[in-house]
């Protein structure tokens, strides 16, 4: 499976191997799982307290599955996604850096996870 390194300025940086099946867990999951302290209230997508910036640590470009209808309309809210960048993801299938960690699941790469 993957790395996923969670970096937050209050917290030294942790990486985690995200294990087989994984893929059906989001990041806040896999967080809490390791007692990682991301912040989060609702856990459902709609309150964005658990917004997170993801990066690529390989070459590869595409980072998790793609948004859910309740993260676009939330990052939209928020000003870190406007709608013309959700119709270039459409058209490119590649996912916004900005993420909610309740709603972003893991995927076969290894990333890094601010929070």
């Amino acid at each position: 499976m993957a790395n996923i390194t969670f970096s937050s300025p209050d917290y030294k940086d942790k990486t985690v191997y995200a294990t087989a099946g994984s893929h059906t867990e989001t990041i806040l999951k896999i967080a809490k799982t390791n007692q990682i302290p991301i912040d989060f209230s609702c856990g459902d997508g709609e309150c964005a307290t658990c917004l997170i910036k993801v990066s690529p640590l390989s070459d590869k470009t595409r980072m998790g599955g793609p948004l859910t209808e309740k993260e676009k309309a939330v990052l939209v809210q928020l000003g870190k996604l406007t709608k013309a960048e959700i119709e270039q993801m459409l058209v490119d299938d590649l996912p916004s850096p900005w993420r909610l960690a309740c709603q972003m699941i893991v995927r076969d790469e290894d990333i890094l996870v601010e929070y």
